[in-house]
């Protein structure tokens, strides 16, 4: 891996679902004029809790935000993998492919999810950060750049961290940005991106990985990074 980094100096309760196991909180969060469908896991002592915005035809199913979800918990982070399109907004996405390019839709609703989740009684007390994938990537860090001091962290992996545009000047939250070696076109984009970075921020490139980290090993590198990343930067709130 290498790694580059640089350094500069009420909202109403969620409704929860009459469903819920030991280990999940399945919860419907309202968002403006929709309502999305999460699941909420908090590990014993969690120190913080991670917010994943997925992008790019993704959803909370996707086995890769799943596995990456899975590794945090073991680390002691609580994890939130929500949906930011509707059931109906996925299918006509499925067709277009323009909601999810949508990053001020996309961002709004990450901040709105962000403002409830802050509140409600399972996790008021934890730091939150975000993990965001794609253009998932792009939303955390103009919802990071909106809600200021909220955020206490955001790692993006395969991101498009470029298309949060004028947001990346506004952004204090540390920031780590996760590309695959191989994915050499989103790499330069995280590169420009990167420079236009303020807050302390850090760079990692993991060798032989492609834009899915398909390949053997990559996703638990990218999972590992992004633990140490939030463990280091997220603390329970008082």
């Amino acid at each position: 891996m290498k790694e580059h980094s640089h350094s500069n100096v009420a909202p109403a309760p969620l409704e929860e679902e009459m469903e819920r196991s030991a280990e999940t909180v399945m919860l419907q969060i309202p968002a403006g004029e929709v309502t999305l469908a999460g699941d909420l896991e908090i590990p014993e002592n969690a120190r913080g809790l991670v917010l994943f915005a997925h992008g790019s035809g993704s959803s909370r199913q996707s086995p890769r935000n799943q596995a990456v979800a899975e590794l945090l918990r073991n680390a002691g982070l609580a994890t939130m993998l929500f949906d930011l399109l509707t059931p109906d907004e996925e299918v006509e996405d499925a067709y277009t492919g323009h909601l999810r390019f949508d990053v001020g839709l996309l961002s709004r609703r990450l901040a709105l999810v962000t403002e409830e989740i802050a509140a409600d009684p399972h996790s008021r007390n934890l730091g939150i950060g975000y993990f965001g994938a794609s253009t998932g990537g792009a939303a955390a860090l103009r919802a990071a750049a909106a809600l200021g001091s909220s955020i206490g962290a955001v790692v993006s992996r395969g991101g498009r961290p470029d298309l949060a545009g004028e947001a990346l000047r506004h952004v204090k939250a540390p920031t780590l940005l996760i590309v695959g070696e191989r994915d050499e076109e989103v790499l330069r984009l995280n590169e420009r991106a990167y420079a236009q970075l303020s807050c302390e921020k850090s760079l990692a490139v993991v060798p032989h990985a492609t834009h899915l980290f398909q390949e053997p090993g990559t996703l638990e590198e990218v999972a590992h990074l992004a633990a140490d990343w939030f463990r280091k930067h997220l603390r329970v709130r008082s």
